[in-house]
């Protein structure tokens, strides 16, 4: 039972003797088992306690790099300040960089003059490509921890990935598209935003070889770089069901999926599944709808929250934890929607 405490703090804060709380940490027997489970509870509080003084009046300025659309993006900042309350007693703020698309450059600039200026911590959702991979570097050798968010860059510096199991998303929806699309002909089109931004290529992938394993007549028509924007969404869409009359279902892993049903509906052609990522406002609105079948969600505010204390824990405001686990993936339908 290893603690940093002494026996006469342990005594007081227990209720206990001090002879009564030696025995039981050196297993001397003779004391009943509610005895030493108050001793147990005794070093668990004095360690929770210990925390909140080193959280008491600290301050983390922290740097929100996200580069989605917009729907994402006010998705990510409400989640964020409706968990900052619960960090108390430290004060977190955030700075917000929120960029849809634009070139690699200037979200390295971006990155940089964080470095430069000073930060707390960053936490960054950006593509998976060489520039990013040396700001990320840069970040690190000025001593500010980087925290991923939903997508991963694990050959940086970065101290943690926070998100779901982007490859088990896939499967996962592979399974409910088979489920769904039953014995009906058809095959099915994914739609990624950008081939560079790892999370989508791991759901890909995913969802590729469980639907060989699971469903090999299915065929798979891919479309990308739509960046996830309806304006250019569409066109994409269009296009593709123009060149094959046999597309009977989605699974959208970069979003634009109001433009998707769009091109659907200008084409005159039914969308019997539909499956998408993350409850932002337009999933919600389509889910409420019945347009989507489900969407598959993960605890954004969760993930904040775990970020932050990533960012404590590097800066020794927080006691060391194990390794970070992924999210819960959650599948909503229009029957369980929360709220």
């Amino acid at each position: 039972m290893g603690h940093p405490f002494p026996i006469r703090e342990i005594a007081r804060q227990a209720g206990l003797s001090e002879a009564t709380v030696d025995r039981v940490l050196n297993g001397r027997g003779g004391v009943r088992e509610n005895t030493a489970r108050e001793v147990q509870q005794a070093i668990a509080d004095l360690d929770r306690q210990r925390t909140q003084v080193r959280l008491l009046g600290r301050t983390f300025m922290i740097d929100m790099v996200v580069q989605a659309p917009e729907r994402f993006t006010t998705a990510v900042r409400s989640a964020l300040e409706a968990e900052m309350p619960s960090l108390h007693p430290a004060v977190v703020r955030s700075r917000f960089h929120f960029r849809e698309t634009g070139p690699v450059e200037e979200l390295s600039r971006t990155l940089d003059r964080i470095a430069r200026r000073g930060s707390q911590g960053v936490i960054l959702k950006a593509p998976d490509v060489p520039e990013v991979t040396a700001a990320v570097a840069r970040l690190a050798e000025a001593g500010i921890p980087v925290v991923t968010l939903v997508t991963d860059l694990p050959s940086t510096a970065r101290l943690a990935y926070v998100g779901i199991d982007n490859r088990a998303a896939g499967a996962t929806a592979a399974y409910l598209m088979g489920q769904w699309l039953g014995d009906r002909p058809g095959n099915v089109l994914t739609s990624l935003s950008s081939g560079f931004f790892r999370n989508e290529e791991e759901r890909e992938m995913g969802f590729r070889s469980a639907m060989r394993t699971l469903h090999p007549e299915r065929t798979l028509v891919e479309i990308a770089e739509g960046q996830g924007l309806d304006a250019t969404q569409y066109d994409l869409v269009r296009a593709a069901l123009e060149r094959d009359a046999d597309i009977r279902a989605v699974y959208s892993i970069g979003g634009g999926n109001i433009a998707t049903l769009r091109a659907f509906v200008d084409a005159g052609r039914e969308c019997a599944v539909f499956i998408a990522h993350d409850l932002d406002h337009d999933n919600t609105k389509l889910l409420r709808e019945h347009r989507l079948s489900a969407v598959l969600h993960h605890d954004l505010r969760q993930d904040m929250r775990e970020a932050c204390h990533v960012v404590m824990r590097a800066h020794g405001a927080l006691p060391p934890a194990g390794v970070t686990m992924p999210s819960a993936i959650q599948v909503v339908t229009p029957y369980n929607m929360p709220g």
